[in-house]
């Protein structure tokens, strides 16, 4: 079973950058398809980015330009570089695994997540 840890997570001011990276252990390729995902305070979680083994990238319009989603296979590791960061980003921060379907991300494996704190 895949595991993952996330890392580089914690407080910045706005309008600074932080990288997050995730290291997958347990099996080969475990982040060939795999995505960012965050939940804030009594909100649902949602998507950040995502990107599958066929090269399909998705992120929500508010993050594009500002967040972006990376893979190194060989060092079975993802990372999430996050700029120009808002107190609205504050959340914590969770790595998947998952599967391609039909282009669409499934994340099927969750690390536990990493706190981003960002202040005005």
């Amino acid at each position: 079973q895949v595991q993952l840890v996330e890392s580089g997570g914690g407080p910045v001011q706005a309008g600074g950058s932080l990288r997050l990276s995730c290291a997958a252990s347990g099996v080969i390729f475990s982040v060939n398809n795999m995505g960012w995902y965050r939940q804030a305070p009594g909100k649902q979680r949602e998507l950040v980015a995502s990107i599958t083994s066929d090269g399909t990238i998705n992120y929500p319009d508010s993050m594009k330009g500002r967040f972006t989603i990376a893979r190194d296979n060989a060092k079975n590791t993802g990372y999430l570089q996050m700029n120009s960061l808002k107190p609205e980003d504050t959340a914590v921060y969770y790595c998947t695994a998952g599967i391609s379907l039909k282009r669409m991300y499934v994340p099927t494996s969750w690390g536990q997540g990493t706190q981003v704190t960002v202040s005005s």
